[in-house]
């Protein structure tokens, strides 16, 4: 194994590379290819085209809305009762048009966050699931912790605020195009007398409204700036509280057994005082920020007419021509504060994407190899024989090896594997199965031949028992005598049935008929080769009688590898010692959970 430490530059490099990740550009490029390489591509392409479509159609119904208010508001001014009437006939034939394109854009926006989510979630989901790099992420550091939460809550708030905000800052900008023209015209005259002289300032309520807006975009950055840090802390600590709530309900006969109800108490009235410390500095920031963006809203109510009124005071306006000149500058000042109006919710956006990003990053990114330790080298290797080698297993706590250095074991050989508690029985299920590959030697599986594995804790899937026997297969492969004859040969003909019934069967049945389950799949399976973690020394003699009187009948063929405790029975033809390996140096953990955990080899 590799017992020198890790280059002293590694950190900072880590560093580095984290500083670098966690800017907008390279997260924004990661997002864009998840959704490219999504089969809702195609989808969110036309979706993205009309939304763009009935924006610029809106926009243009505005500036006919806004041409609108000189002649009304001119008629008004005149008692012009005739024109007044025409002008509401106008007015309902603008206002109904833009009334249908508003409808539409709101089912374009809801549809396009379904398919944007629908897209995000389907590459997380999928890349999240590679086989083996769920597991690597789960030793991965702080990233790995709560990925339900990065892929749930997390993947449909960053939809739905990237399409708010990503059509709002479009209807924002095509407003702006459009009405800054409209303002310039209106403006573009206009002259100061300063001692004697004419100044003039060519589109004079144009460039007031860039300095309004920009005014107000500074101070708003400059006031809110910590609120991306402060929203992922929030997301954070809710992430811990939920956590802890569903483990204490997933684990609650062992905390009610053992009256630990008042610990658990404490240890979530800590998650919930760090929840309640992150929102209350949120607010505080919130609040800091409200006192810019409201103060520029209610002086907003008054800014345009203050901008126009030196062109109407001089005469070059019309009170109709004053309203028009104030309808189009409030709409090029709204555009331009388009940032301080959603400040908060960038905010809020750049937090979530900053998870959600970096979950992607880091799931993505398990399959990268690092310089930490060595590894053991897996390979297929001859049919019907498998094959260890000077085999070592590292582990942060210590290491272990097998004390007899070359190991063959033949096709229907049932070979024991004993160690006392703390050798790392369970690290070395783990690493024969190919999930924890740090150590030295090697490991050939048979070639073209299928291992089942069968951990200590059996896994249950939701759905109806016949998928749980099936699983990970499909039920089309199984026939029902199969099945029916296999709970049979474990004890648990009374499931027979209910093998379309849909249950949480990890609920239904207790630890024993768990184990049971898992070695009827095994006898509906029929694989060659099956790798057990302790499961046979927690059965009763009876039961374990019938274990062995399945593999002696039923599976005959079956090569069986048993990793459990130093008694061994008669069923097993040869005994092996896992031991700790005094001479061996531990595994250097990874410097900080950016470190990336390698890949493992394909079994």
């Amino acid at each position: 194994m590799n017992n020198d430490r890790p280059d002293a530059t590694a950190g900072p490099k880590a560093d580095a590379e984290e500083v670098a990740n966690a800017r907008l550009v390279p997260q924004l490029e990661m997002m864009a290819r998840a959704l490219w390489a999504a089969p809702v591509r195609n989808t969110l392409i036309l979706l993205s085209g009309s939304i763009f479509f009935v924006i610029a159609a809106t926009a243009y119904g505005q500036i006919r809305l806004n041409s609108w208010n000189q002649p009304f508001y001119d008629a008004l001014s005149h008692r012009n009762f005739a024109q007044f009437l025409d002008q509401l006939g106008i007015f309902g034939l603008i206002a109904g048009t833009l009334l249908v394109l508003n409808v539409g854009q709101r089912w374009l926006t809801e549809t396009l966050k379904l398919k944007l989510r629908q897209g995000l979630v389907h590459e997380l989901i999928q890349d999240w699931l590679v086989p083996g790099r769920a597991f690597r992420l789960t030793n991965a550091g702080a990233i790995g912790v709560n990925p339900d939460q990065r892929m749930h809550e997390d993947a449909r708030h960053l939809t739905e605020l990237s399409a708010d905000l990503g059509i709002g800052l479009l209807q924002s900008s095509i407003l702006l195009a459009t009405f800054v023209k409209v303002l310039w015209s209106l403006s573009n005259n206009f002259a100061f007398h300063f001692d004697g002289r004419q100044i003039v300032i060519p589109g004079y309520m144009v460039w007031a409204a860039v300095l309004y807006s920009g005014s107000a975009s500074l101070v708003s950055y400059w006031v809110g700036k910590t609120l991306v840090d402060r929203n992922a802390e929030r997301y954070a600590r809710e992430a811990d509280l939920r956590f802890s709530l569903v483990r204490v309900n997933e684990h609650i006969d062992a905390i009610t057994l053992n009256g630990g109800e008042p610990d658990e108490a404490r240890r979530i009235e800590l998650d919930l005082k760090g929840v309640l410390k992150a929102t209350t500095r949120l607010v505080t920031g919130l609040t800091n920020l409200t006192w810019i963006t409201a103060g520029y809203g209610w002086f907003t109510l008054v800014a345009p007419i203050l901008v126009a009124a030196p062109l109407y005071f001089a005469g070059n306006l019309t009170f109709g021509g004053l309203m028009l000149a104030s309808g189009a500058f409030l709409q090029v000042q709204s555009s331009l504060r388009w940032f301080v109006d959603n400040f908060s919710t960038i905010a809020d956006w750049r937090a979530t994407l900053l998870r959600v990003a970096g979950f992607r990053r880091a799931v993505i990114g398990m399959d990268v190899m690092h310089d930490v330790e060595s590894r053991i080298n897996y390979a297929a290797g001859k049919a019907g024989e498998f094959e260890i080698d000077d085999l070592r297993i590292a582990s942060p706590s210590g290491c272990s090896m097998l004390q007899e250095r070359k190991v063959q074991i033949k096709g229907g050989e049932r070979v024991l594997i004993v160690g006392e508690s703390g050798a790392g029985k369970t690290l070395l299920f783990r690493t024969l199965a190919g999930l924890w590959p740090w150590g030295r030697g090697s490991i050939a599986y048979p070639s073209g031949e299928e291992i089942l594995y069968i951990p200590r804790t059996p896994y249950l899937p939701p759905g109806t028992l016949r998928e749980v026997l099936a699983y990970p297969k499909s039920t089309d492969l199984f026939e029902t005598a199969a099945c029916s004859g296999a709970l049979r040969c474990v004890g648990l003909q009374r499931l027979t049935p209910e093998l379309d019934s849909m249950r949480r069967w990890d609920r239904e049945l207790n630890e024993d008929e768990q184990q049971a389950l898992a070695l009827a799949r095994v006898l509906i399976h029929k694989p060659p080769w099956v790798l057990i973690d302790e499961v046979l020394d927690s059965l009763d003699d009876k039961t374990l009688d019938r274990v062995v009187e399945i593999f002696t009948q039923e599976l005959p063929n079956c090569g069986v590898i048993h990793i459990g405790r130093s008694d061994a029975h008669q069923f097993f033809s040869r005994v092996l010692h896992l031991v700790n390996d005094s001479t061996a140096k531990k595994l250097i953990p990874p410097a900080s959970p950016a470190a990336l955990l390698p890949a493992t080899a394909n079994t």
